[in-house]
């Protein structure tokens, strides 16, 4: 089957591609910018990428016509548009008016628990979307999910940030909110048993683990299965603002997507029948059981996906490609070389760069400026990165995001996502067995000078520190 997957370089769609690969599918991943999707190699026969943006109809020539089946995964929990909830709605009327186009027969919607009549400004936006969707030509399956836990899921790293860090909490009163989650690989299981499945035509399902818990609840469970000791107690005084600020300073998240899930978290998500297990024969496990095989994966370093690569953590909603060439013009630039000792020992260090690893000299003055940026609103250090040890161009890493990342080359580039009054590089490169390293800065006006000088002192000792660190 020809299978078009949309939202492919978002959390779930990363996770889906190799079980629809492994089904013997055929798969057009559809993507805004092709610089920003990793393929690795075993797929690539089975798969084929085409850049479509639902937003610009102009773009939508690209879907073929000849495939048999949808998977619409396309959400945003934030962004820098606050009329998000008018483009998704955009977005759906224009892949309706495509799709109907095709011999395609299904179209399968991952959205969210909408069974409440007071709904969060993300929760109506979904629900907004799915009746869009409803009015296509083809046979429309509806899977509504709350909160989803999984490594590297939003929730997840939410509620692990708040465990390991904080042993007493003075909560806002949502906390005690009821919700059903469930395991992601029950989610991915419920949305591969769909695909083109008649038992699923033109309807909407609510999938949820067998667990309804507050978030409270959630909260202590995680702490338990890390066999931590943690006090929490809610208090009614906390706003919706400060609770977004509370979450913002505290875990990784960024203050949009933090106030898009406090505004749902009032929201009870709790399913309203599960027919669709005995339907197509799912037992979706417990949230003990989905937080232990999340945190194995975490311990082992193979977290598949994690919400902090999409653009909605950073600050910026661009294609790679507008960054991927470093400028000269009008930019001032740090450059240093140094001969190499061992290319594969190199290499490596670079790709482990940031995260737990650190930038190898003055971490303390790198965390300083993820902390000021923080401050000033900014997504700051927190994000890490997904991996220790591997590294795709669009992944988040501290406050930059991956532009280009080649081993066989032994080149990356960085892109800085911290507020600047400009724009900033980052690149490694090694030529025959020399790495050179640059840091490029292009101001904006007067303040974006006056920040270079500022800052121009102390790149004598962290850059070079850093290259040393890299060679030996």
């Amino acid at each position: 089957m020809k299978i078009l997957l949309t939202g492919a370089t978002g959390y779930i769609g990363k996770r889906l591609l190799p079980i629809l690969v492994a089904q013997g599918h055929e798969i057009i991943c559809c993507v805004r910018d092709k610089n920003r999707f990793y393929c690795p190699e075993e797929f690539q026969k089975n798969v084929t990428i085409i850049e479509v943006d639902f937003l610009e109809i102009e773009t939508l020539v690209a879907i073929p016509r000849d495939i048999d089946a949808v998977y619409y995964l396309i959400h945003s929990m934030s962004g820098s548009d606050n009329n998000y909830d008018e483009l998704e709605k955009i977005s759906a009327e224009n892949f309706v008016e495509s799709i109907d186009k095709t011999n395609a027969k299904q179209v399968i919607y991952l959205s969210g628990i909408v069974n409440d009549k007071s709904l969060s400004k993300h929760l109506a936006s979904r629900k907004k979307v799915e009746d869009v969707l409803n009015s296509g030509k083809f046979a429309m399956t509806t899977l509504r999910a709350g909160i989803i836990v999984g490594s590297g899921s939003a929730s997840f790293e939410i509620i692990r940030d708040l465990i390991n860090k904080l042993p007493l909490m003075i909560t806002p009163k949502w906390l005690n909110t009821k919700c059903q989650p469930i395991a992601i690989s029950d989610v991915l299981e419920f949305l591969s048993k769909s695909l083109l499945n008649p038992v699923t035509y033109d309807k909407s399902f609510d999938i949820g683990g067998p667990d309804i818990l507050t978030y409270k609840e959630m909260l202590l469970g995680f702490a338990k299965a890390k066999k931590l000791k943690r006090w929490i107690y809610t208090v009614p005084i906390m706003t919706p603002k400060l609770s977004s600020y509370w979450l913002y300073f505290v875990t990784s998240t960024s203050y949009k997507l933090a106030s898009a899930l406090v505004s749902s978290m009032k929201v009870e998500v709790v399913c309203r029948n599960n027919k669709i297990n005995n339907l197509l024969g799912v037992q979706p496990m417990s949230y003990e059981q989905a937080l232990s095989r999340a945190l194995i994966k975490v311990d082992e370093d193979k977290v598949a996906s994690s919400w902090k690569d999409s653009l909605v953590s950073g600050r910026f909603n661009f294609n790679i490609s507008k960054f991927l060439k470093v400028p000269k013009k009008d930019c001032y630039i740090d450059r240093r070389k140094k001969e190499i000792e061992n290319r594969e020992f190199t290499i490596d260090r670079i790709w482990s760069i940031g995260g737990e690893t650190g930038w190898y000299y003055g971490d303390w003055l790198w965390n300083l400026r993820g902390f000021i940026d923080r401050l000033y609103g900014g997504v700051g250090s927190r994000r890490g990165r997904t991996n220790k040890h591997e590294i795709h161009a669009g992944d988040a890493l501290d406050f930059w995001r991956v532009l280009y990342a080649n081993k066989e080359e032994g080149k990356l580039i960085l892109f800085a996502e911290m507020k600047l009054p400009g724009e900033a590089w980052l690149e490694f490169k090694i030529i025959n067995n020399t790495l050179y390293q640059s840091a490029t800065f292009r101001p904006k006006g007067i303040w974006g000078k006056l920040y270079w000088y500022a800052v121009l002192p102390f790149h004598g000792f962290i850059f070079q520190g850093m290259l040393d660190r890299l060679i030996k």
